[in-house]
């Protein structure tokens, strides 16, 4: 008999948030900016998405995930790169 005991658990409780996420059926370029974008069109592009967060039953779980793995692009929980290397530099600072 194979020996399970030292197998990982069930991971799906982990990350089963995600699927309530309120960006789920919305356009994943919102979220990343394409290669290039600056000033005011990057600056609506997050505050779009940004909106679509602060609609998300789980924000929260998102934000704290991102910020834990150190997501290096996207908005995350509400969060742009620049926001989540803000508060990361704080922590480590």
């Amino acid at each position: 008999m194979t020996e399970i005991s030292r197998l990982p658990g069930p991971v799906m409780e982990l990350w089963e948030w995600q699927y309530q996420g309120a960006c789920r059926d919305a356009d994943d370029t919102l979220f990343f900016h394409p290669e290039g974008e600056r000033g005011s069109t990057r600056r609506r592009r997050a505050e779009a998405a940004k909106a679509i967060c602060n609609t998300c039953a789980v924000m929260m779980q998102c934000r704290e995930q991102s910020l834990r793995v150190r997501e290096p692009y996207g908005v995350w929980g509400g969060l742009s790169e620049d926001e989540r290397a803000a508060i990361l530099a704080k922590k480590t600072g």
